[in-house]
């Protein structure tokens, strides 16, 4: 059996854990120490900023862990380490204040890095701007963090507004499953980066439309883990649920046509063809709310209607990028009616206008172990791992179609992998007990 590269990079999470935490109040001493060096230097040249710090959180640090592995694996380059276990963020009235800072850290500390985040953006754009400098850690604050993985910290200059603009941006975007991709919305989102004083009605608006967003898509989620278990042999208590998907973008973040007004061109089409969809505030989001309403027939059940708003959405011919997300979701609502050949092919779809989605490959390949095309099944968790070595759930299901095949040792690695990523899944370990006792059987 041969091991794939990414394999070896993957770490253990809990022996990280126990370390991290060991040296956590290491950590915070060191970084307690800085902030009260930098605010001493800043406040000598007149400066009065609003000072901040913060230790990275475990999760947090893993999560980002698994991102730059990914990064390195994906560019065949060597590991990134996480530079931002250490942060500090310095808060200042106006932008020749953030000049002065940037000059005063350069004066007083090590410098070995400087970037500008958001420096590339176009007037037509948003996104949040804020200059990060990564200060090398005093010689005397070394012993107080021995297990860094670069001793640096990372210091953040921002204005007042740049600090609004990121904090919002933050919850509304980064962490959000769906980021807005239609057209009207880009333009207020970059209105808003460009006149704060409509900040306040703005950001509220696409706040709890975000909010509601994200609780939609992670009450679908549940429903197909959950069909998942249904139809899934000897699966232990206690639902699948992917609690290594932190979100990430589903779909591309522009688009060359206005979308939204498309919809709007064709929204008496739309509501006629599907019965039930009436005039609503989604409407003002143009395809995420269209998106929204078909989200919601689907989290009542009502897999009917929501396959009809899907099919209206994609009879519009909407650009790649969103078609691709739309088969995915109508072919979790056919996985839902146990329509498994439509649901194969709604993924086959989406895979077919993005081949770089490995959770479309996840899905199918459960829709393929249903229909007990176990090889078929391993082939697409194989081409899931292929584009995400360290998605959990690929690796597991992967072990679970392995042992199924009753090749015990392919299982066996594949486990053992899956729990160094999660170390306390209770279908990881399940599985990995029904290996040794098989494999014990074998011995005997």
């Amino acid at each position: 059996m041969i091991v794939e590269q990414s394999v070896l990079l993957i770490p253990d999470k809990a022996k990280l854990a126990l370390l991290y935490e060991k040296s956590r109040k290491g950590y915070e001493e060191a970084l307690s120490i800085i902030l009260d060096r930098v605010g001493a230097v800043l406040t000598q040249k007149g400066l009065k900023p609003t000072l901040k710090s913060r230790v990275k959180e475990f999760e947090s640090f893993y999560s980002k862990k698994l991102r730059l592995l990914k990064k390195a694996w994906t560019e065949k380059s060597g590991p990134y380490p996480v530079n931002d276990v250490l942060a500090l963020r310095v808060v200042c009235p106006f932008l020749g204040d953030i000049d002065l800072a940037e000059r005063v850290l350069a004066e007083h500390f090590s410098i070995e890095e400087v970037e500008r985040k958001g420096a590339q953006h176009s007037f037509r754009e948003f996104g949040y701007e804020s200059i990060h400098v990564l200060i090398k850690l005093p010689e005397d604050l070394l012993k107080l963090c021995p297990n860094l993985e670069r001793n640096v910290v990372e210091v953040q200059l921002r204005t007042i507004l740049q600090e609004a603009w990121a904090e919002v941006e933050h919850e509304l975007v980064y962490k959000a499953e769906f980021t807005p991709f239609d057209e009207p919305m880009r333009r207020k989102l970059a209105a808003l980066n460009a006149n704060l004083t409509l900040s306040d009605i703005i950001f509220q608006e696409i706040l709890e439309f975000e909010k509601r967003l994200t609780s939609e898509l992670g009450h679908r989620r549940e429903a197909f883990y959950r069909k998942i278990e249904e139809v899934s042999d000897e699966l232990p208590p206690g639902r699948e649920k992917d609690e290594n998907d932190s979100g990430g973008q589903e779909a591309g973040d522009s688009a060359d046509r206005d979308i939204g007004d498309l919809l709007l061109r064709t929204d008496e089409h739309i509501r006629s063809s599907v019965p039930g969809l009436e005039r609503d505030s989604y409407q003002s989001f143009g395809m995420d709310g269209l998106l929204l309403a078909a989200l919601e027939a689907h989290n009542k059940a009502d897999f009917e209607q929501a396959i009809r708003i899907y099919s209206e959405i994609l009879k519009n011919r909407p650009e790649k990028e969103i078609s691709s997300v739309v088969y995915k979701h109508r072919g979790m609502a056919h996985f839902a009616q146990s329509k498994y050949k439509e649901a194969q092919e709604d993924f086959s779809s989406c895979l077919a206008i993005d081949p770089g989605c490995y959770k479309a490959l996840y899905y199918r390949g459960v829709v393929k172990g249903v229909l007990k095309d176990i090889p078929g099944a391993v082939e697409d968790f194989s081409g899931a791992l292929a584009l995400h070595p360290y998605h959990f759930f690929s690796r597991y299901r992967r072990a679970e179609s392995y042992f199924k095949m009753g090749d015990v040792a392919s299982a066996h690695a594949d486990c053992e992998i899956a729990l160094r990523i999660e170390p306390k899944n209770p279908l990881a370990l399940h599985l990995f007990a029904k290996i040794k006792e098989k494999l014990a059987l074998e011995d005997f």
